[in-house]
């Protein structure tokens, strides 16, 4: 299923007792959509995300069990026996709230892992560098920089940090996890004249990275640290505090491997990462 959702009202995507969140709405969607009894009241998804973290390219799996002869008698079934995903999808967006959409679903191999299939994750971060501060309009996805940032320095110390590395200095520790990753693409654009956009793509992502790259670089941005601080962080390993605030944060897309390759590609990332 590919999801797309407005995070600030949600605390993150993963199911918490008594809180608001992506992963439990879904899962109730689920649970109360026909054959609702044969959904298990699990999914599994791409990349977790924070609290007021936004989605729309997130993705999520979830394993059935086939429909048994009173089922296929109730419910549209194509020439294989699978449901009209088409239909079902309309009924899921009409149990969830308007901030969580399914913008599609298919049937995949049995291989398929919504976490551990995944090539790479595609997030985008919206800075606005007006001295007004974001646009009312686009206040939950923008961040207000109160200081004007400078393009081409944001990627001048961008390229300091591509490629494989140790990332430690820009995620939060994890007992037993690794902070190893690959960063595939890390780069600024200015879209509009107070609008600045952060690209970055990776294999994977460690708990807050993301948001502390982009607060580190638009320290560089903002001219208060040189190109080639981020890369000297990178290096230390010392953990940045400078982390740039949820709102602002969007997973933009999940790329996945043909269906041949999948389980090889889940093998490969369930493996421990290291530098050796």
């Amino acid at each position: 299923m590919d999801l797309a959702y407005d995070g600030a009202g949600f605390s993150g995507w993963a199911r918490q007792p008594g809180l608001r969140t992506v992963q439990g709405l879904v899962e109730d969607a689920l649970a109360k959509q026909p054959p609702g009894r044969r959904v298990p009241g699990s999914v599994v998804v791409a990349g977790r995300t924070d609290a007021g973290v936004h989605a729309g390219g997130q993705v999520v799996h979830a394993d059935v069990v086939p429909l048994d002869e009173a089922d296929r008698t109730r419910f549209a079934l194509d020439e294989h026996g699978i449901p009209d995903l088409s239909r079902m999808r309309h009924r899921w967006n009409r149990l969830l709230p308007p901030d969580v959409r399914v913008l599609g679903a298919r049937v995949v191999p049995d291989a398929f892992d919504a976490r551990f299939s995944a090539l790479r994750r595609h997030y985008r971060y919206q800075v606005s560098d007006a001295p007004w501060g974001a646009d009312p309009l686009r206040r939950h996805d923008t961040l207000g920089w109160n200081r004007p940032v400078d393009v081409a320095a944001l990627n001048d110390g961008a390229r300091e940090l591509l490629g494989l590395n140790d990332f430690a200095a820009y995620c939060k520790p994890r007992p037993g996890a690794t902070t190893v990753r690959e960063l595939q693409d890390f780069r600024w654009e200015r879209v509009a004249e107070h609008l600045v956009v952060a690209h970055v793509t990776a294999d994977a992502f460690c708990h807050s990275m993301v948001r502390s790259l982009v607060g580190t670089l638009l320290m560089v941005g903002d001219g208060r640290r040189p190109s080639g601080w981020p890369g000297e962080l990178l290096r230390g390993g010392e953990r940045t505090s400078a982390v740039a605030p949820a709102h602002g944060l969007t997973l933009a897309g999940v790329d996945y491997p043909d269906d041949a390759a999948l389980a090889a590609r889940a093998e490969q990332a369930r493996a421990l990462r290291s530098l050796e």
